[in-house]
């Protein structure tokens, strides 16, 4: 009875352990999706507008691969554009993406 108890806590503890080296490796993946608030969501959005020149702003990301924050630009013609910042608000770059026309939406 003990052998079997044993095998049995050992099996738990394997799989406690696989479970959180997944969970690490997702944290650690970059897919952080918090949003910039307060003054530094007004600043990166004007800094981002200034840059595309047209649009509104519809995602903010902080923590983002690609910079520091993230501003998505929807233009007044559809076009999305992606633009990332450093930490100090400087345009690291811009990314601009197009959805099809067979998109639907849905």
């Amino acid at each position: 009875m003990k052998t079997r108890t044993k095998l049995i806590v050992t099996g738990a503890l394997a799989l406690v352990a696989v479970g959180g080296t997944a969970g690490a490796v997702t944290a650690a993946s970059g897919d952080n999706d918090t949003g910039i608030t307060g003054p530094a969501r007004d600043h990166a959005a004007r800094v981002s507008l200034d840059r595309v020149g047209d649009g509104r702003v519809t995602a903010t990301e902080v923590g983002d691969e690609e910079g520091y924050y993230q501003v998505e630009i929807t233009k007044n013609d559809g076009t999305q554009v992606d633009v990332n910042l450093d930490k100090d608000f400087n345009v690291i770059k811009t990314k601009t993406d197009r959805e099809s026309s067979t998109d639907s939406g849905s």
